[in-house]
């Protein structure tokens, strides 16, 4: 029903807002230093929107950059561990060749390869992308490799049975029945790389972004600017996070699993 689709989104909401109501007074009790509140930051968001500038750029710039600079690296990310997920889920000598590198890639934290980057491409627009692209590329691949191979062997003898040939099995029978899994990896490594997308900006950005905005604002002591990108950076996450890949995988489940719509 609507009414209680509501109440699951505001009682998380409700909460969240009081217990950073209940953290701006602790801290500004205990530690004598103004932290912003929820309504602070809300109104400077607002003034943002409204066209304010902020570090000689608006809001939406900001926002545009960082999008943009995500969406090309996890693109790639996402292109290339589906390449990688399915060239090991069919050929076996190519996955006992290359099983540890998505592993290790996984265990590696994504600011630990602030100073590879560096190293490799400068300071810049490279930098960035190659950290964001890396840490989404791992549970990619990792993701449409399993999904592929774990899948229920009753769909593809039902396949044989039926005349298809392997190709026909694999494009037809073994991708689609993989795609929760794959989707599930998407949205894994969608979070990760929003995460680093804003420790990239920080280090290496070029001037702009959100995450280069919360650095910049936390040196001019305009901390409730930082506290507005800081919300932008959550309302977009939660944008694609379940607005669009946790609709699709809702989808998939129903459509191959024959789950019930959440």
């Amino acid at each position: 029903m609507l009414s209680s689709r509501i109440a699951r989104l505001l009682a998380p909401t409700l909460l969240v807002v009081l217990l950073w109501y209940l953290t701006a007074l602790v801290i500004e009790g205990w530690r004598g230093v103004p932290f912003p509140t929820p309504l602070e930051s809300v109104q400077r968001l607002g003034q943002l929107l409204l066209g304010l500038p902020l570090n000689q750029h608006s809001i939406y710039r900001h926002i545009a950059v960082s999008l943009q600079r995500w969406l090309g690296a996890f693109s790639l990310a996402a292109l290339l561990g589906l390449l990688f997920g399915l060239a090991a889920a069919r050929w076996q000598g190519f996955r006992l060749l290359t099983a540890p590198i998505p592993q290790l890639l996984l265990l590696v934290p994504g600011l630990a390869w602030i100073p590879v980057a560096l190293l490799i491409f400068g300071v810049g627009e490279a930098a960035t992308g190659f950290m964001i692209a890396l840490t989404a590329f791992a549970p990619i691949a990792l993701a449409t490799r399993d999904g592929i191979r774990q899948i229920d062997p009753a769909y593809l003898r039902a396949g044989r049975m039926l005349g298809a040939t392997e190709r026909a099995l694999f494009r037809q029978v073994a991708l689609p029945a993989a795609l929760p899994a794959l989707l599930a990896g998407m949205r894994i490594g969608l979070g990760n790389s929003w995460r680093v997308l804003v420790a990239a900006e920080m280090v290496v950005g070029s001037g702009s972004g959100l995450g280069f905005s919360i650095l910049e604002s936390r040196w001019n002591l305009d901390y409730p600017a930082a506290m507005a990108c800081i919300l932008c950076l959550c309302l977009l996450g939660l944008l694609f996070e379940r607005g669009l890949f946790g609709s699709l995988e809702r989808v998939t489940l129903r459509l191959w699993r024959g789950a019930p719509e959440a």
